[in-house]
């Protein structure tokens, strides 16, 4: 008179969902060097903690007498789980099913997941591979129809943007929806030689003359320059233990705060080959990122997009344990001049920034927009405008230390300017409407063209506009807050940290961000 019966039918059930598309395609996926979907859950998530929802769903066929003759689980795994403790949601394609199509998807579990981060405030990890619930033409054939393009529940993915951590890996070739997935998403990762994104895959775009391999059309390093993806890592384990690492730096949702991680570094720690670090000769770069570490907690620099926008650093650090969203700019890419990738990039991490509540440090070497051809052609201006607007539309704490140059309008972008920013500024900075290469000739061309040795008078005129550009003669006009020695950066940095913690406050931000 007990429901054992019925239990036993639910286990056989289970025990069916968990062979995947079957022995032959698990072993095709193992042999491709790639994990299933459960083994991958099982080695992103703590141990044990994987709780699954609708497990059996998916197609089945029965006998005369009703009996369940075969099962196909639909080819979307999802459930509750914890990543270093912290509760997530965790979702990913079924590769050995359908490639992950359409064909053997269930859409109500792709939104469901999709709805159940969003609703109880919590991160959202998607593992795709395929075409992540797209189509496929066999579609039609398997329901006697084509269907009229939609995609259910992406209102979830665009509010999920705006109110948790949403963090995508490409364990696969991804195409179509499953390639949209991967792009909406704060972090994404990319396996090198395995991944591969594109819209329409080679065999598509073959029919339009151009014969390509999958890494030649969607591969790492195209999709990495693009902006596409933000990271790839050499396998799969590396790719969880990035997510793990990105999801530290971020709280919960946007109803919390980014928790203060370990703090086993000096606050005031001073390093003094800082003092060197930026050249005499303004020519000449220097490497940014060393910089960078040297300020930051030791090791807990988090670089995003490191291959887009190059002009510009961007990641997550620490500060005496706080996370920061840091951005730094790299003078061996246009001299760290803006160009239109560059300033899609800032509006993104800026809007990371304020959708989860990170105070931004921002070191600042910026000659300005770049100019000529390619940047017009390009709309550089129009993507730096809207930079710029990311910019003061923040209202989280921001700090600027100016280590080099500040001209133009791009320059004046280093902080948002109706607010309050802390702002420091190194003995070699310099700023100005333009710098004085290139802009003297313009400005006093008929004192040149009317100078016996326009060559000589050249070089007056930039002499005497040199002592005049004196960051000590822009302090004493308090146009600069004050100059620092470069080897009080870091405990500056870490008051700067302290001071504003208590100043960060949970909630929606009025400019959310989107995919």
């Amino acid at each position: 008179m007990d429901w054992q019966s019925e239990m036993d039918e639910l286990r056989r059930r289970e025990e069916l969902a968990e062979q995947l598309g079957g022995p032959e395609r698990v072993k095709r996926q193992h042999d491709g060097g790639r994990l299933t979907i459960r083994e991958r859950i099982a080695t992103l998530v703590d141990a044990g903690t994987f709780h699954e929802l609708g497990k059996i769903a998916g197609r089945a066929s029965y006998d005369d007498q009703n009996n369940l003759k075969s099962f196909t689980p639909s080819n979307f795994v999802f459930g509750r789980a914890r990543v270093e403790g912290r509760p997530v949601v965790v979702g990913g394609d079924d590769f050995t099913v359908r490639g992950g199509s359409a064909d053997a998807t269930i859409k109500g579990k792709h939104t469901m997941c999709e709805r159940m981060a969003n609703e109880l405030r919590l991160p959202l990890i998607r593992l795709v591979e395929g075409s992540g619930g797209g189509g496929s033409v066999k579609t039609i054939e398997t329901t006697g129809r084509a269907n009229v393009p939609a995609v259910d529940g992406w209102e979830w993915v665009v509010a999920n943007m705006g109110t948790i951590p949403r963090v995508a890996l490409g364990l696969g070739s991804v195409a179509g929806l499953g390639a949209a997935h991967l792009a909406a998403a704060h972090y994404s990762i990319m396996i090198k030689d395995r991944s591969a994104l594109f819209v329409a895959g080679p065999p598509v775009v073959e029919r339009l003359g151009q014969k390509l391999t999958k890494n030649e059309l969607g591969g790492w390093q195209i999709q990495l320059r693009a902006g596409a993806v933000d990271h790839a890592v050499d396998t799969e384990a590396e790719a969880f233990a990035c997510a793990r690492r990105f999801l530290s730096y971020l709280p919960s949702s946007i109803e919390e705060l980014p928790p203060r991680g370990p703090r086993g570094d000096d606050p005031g720690r001073r390093e003094a080959w800082l003092f060197g670090a930026i050249p005499h000769d303004v020519r000449k770069p220097y490497k940014m990122r060393a910089i960078v570490e040297a300020v930051v907690d030791a090791g807990s620099f988090f670089e995003l997009g490191a291959l887009h926008g190059r002009a510009m650093v961007t990641g997550l650090a620490r500060l005496d344990g706080w996370p920061v969203a840091l951005m730094a700019s790299d003078p061996f890419f246009y001299g760290g001049a803006w160009t239109a990738d560059t300033c899609e990039k800032v509006e993104r991490f800026v809007d990371l920034a304020q959708t989860f509540h990170l105070p931004v440090v921002y070191l600042v070497d910026c000659p300005g927009f770049l100019i000529g051809k390619e940047a017009e052609q390009t709309g550089t201006i129009k993507q730096g405008v809207r930079a710029m607007s990311a910019i003061w539309q923040t209202t989280v704490p921001w700090c600027a230390v100016i280590v080099r140059n500040v001209f133009g309008v791009a320059g004046a972008a280093h902080r948002n300017g109706s607010r309050y920013c802390t702002r420091y500024a190194w003995p070699s900075g310099r700023w100005g409407s333009l710098p004085l290469e290139g802009g003297i000739e313009a400005a006093y061309r008929a004192d040149l063209d009317a100078a016996p040795d326009p060559q000589a008078k050249l070089a007056e005129i930039e002499e005497r506009l040199t002592k005049l550009r004196s960051p000590f003669r822009s302090a004493e006009t308090f146009w600069i807050e004050e100059i620092i020695d470069p080897r009080d950066t870091r405990p500056l940095l870490c008051e700067f940290a302290n001071l504003t913690a208590p100043l960060r406050k949970p909630g929606p931000s009025a400019h959310p961000m989107r995919p």
